[in-house]
């Protein structure tokens, strides 16, 4: 899901929109924390709130200066202790990441793989710089709410960087495990926004001056701002049948080394396997890691 006005799942403060659930992927204090394709920090940045020593990584040159200076931004007014808190934003390639093998204790990567061609080759190089026994976090859009998206407009997702696939959970489990992972848990987030990019889609993904599209996005800023009760019900109660994104954890085993013949196979077997529907991404759109 893109950075912008999103339905919430987790706050960790008001206005702070989050997609993953930081209790379930265990972050604690001075854990070293990986946000792949962090676009404007929301991850990022509530990951450093919560005392991981936290790099956002992002193709984009803006996206990092901003996580940059919003960083610095949180030092100054006292909310991270330059002392005890390490935090950086860096530009990178999802499938040539800059780290050494196992140095991060959790990762995420949120609303990232849709966007990459050689998906596969990207969900290694996560598994790769996973520590055995660390945690993931993966979110990508929901099979459901997504294929409308794609059926509603061909603008939502046939531009450069856009979504080149739409992942079935089946699908992307085995391809995450063929990587190396496990899985361990998963739930789906931000119901109230699916209906928010079906009315975009049908009057236009770009047309923020409609007036339902206007409506709408005003009752998503309150929800994310107020956070009302009869909203956060709502979406208790939407989540598991049009939450937008699909969340799922994951553990890198501590016997990776054993397994390391199998997981060959795995890979070679996985990239034989179809995730539908996809498209070939136009000729100007870029592989290394995406905006979410």
């Amino acid at each position: 899901m893109r950075d912008g006005p999103v339905a919430r799942h987790q706050c960790s403060k008001r206005g702070t929109v989050l997609t993953v659930d930081y209790a379930r992927l265990g972050l604690r204090p001075k854990e070293r924390v990986l946000d792949l394709g962090c676009g404007f920090g929301r991850h990022a940045f509530a990951a450093a709130r919560a005392g991981g020593m936290t790099v956002a990584l992002d193709a984009g040159a803006d996206e990092v200066s901003g996580v940059r200076a919003m960083f610095a931004a949180m030092v100054q007014e006292g909310e991270l202790d330059p002392a005890t808190s390490r935090a950086a934003a860096v530009r990178g390639d999802a499938l040539a990441l800059p780290f050494a093998d196992g140095v991060f204790d959790r990762v995420i990567a949120s609303e990232v793989l849709e966007h990459i061609v050689d998906d596969l080759a990207a969900m290694c190089e996560l598994a790769r710089v996973l520590r055995p026994g660390g945690t993931m976090a993966v979110t990508v859009p929901s099979a459901g709410p997504e294929l409308v998206n794609w059926l509603l407009s061909d603008a939502y997702h046939d531009v450069p960087g856009g979504h080149v696939r739409i992942y079935r959970w089946a699908t992307l489990v085995r391809r995450l495990g063929a990587a190396g992972l496990e899985p361990i848990g998963r739930h789906r987030a931000h119901a109230l926004h699916s209906p928010y990019w079906w009315l975009r889609c049908l009057v236009g993904p770009t047309n923020d001056a409609h007036p339902l599209v206007a409506a709408y996005h005003r009752l998503l800023v309150w929800d994310i701002t107020a956070a009302p009760t009869v909203t956060r019900i709502a979406e208790r109660v939407l989540n598991p049948l049009v939450g937008k994104s699909l969340v799922v954890y994951l553990r890198k085993p501590a016997d990776t080394k054993a397994r390391a013949g199998t997981l060959v196979r795995d890979v070679a077997a996985a990239r034989t396997e179809g995730v539908e529907p996809t498209r070939t991404p136009p000729a100007t759109a870029s592989v290394p890691v995406p905006v979410a």
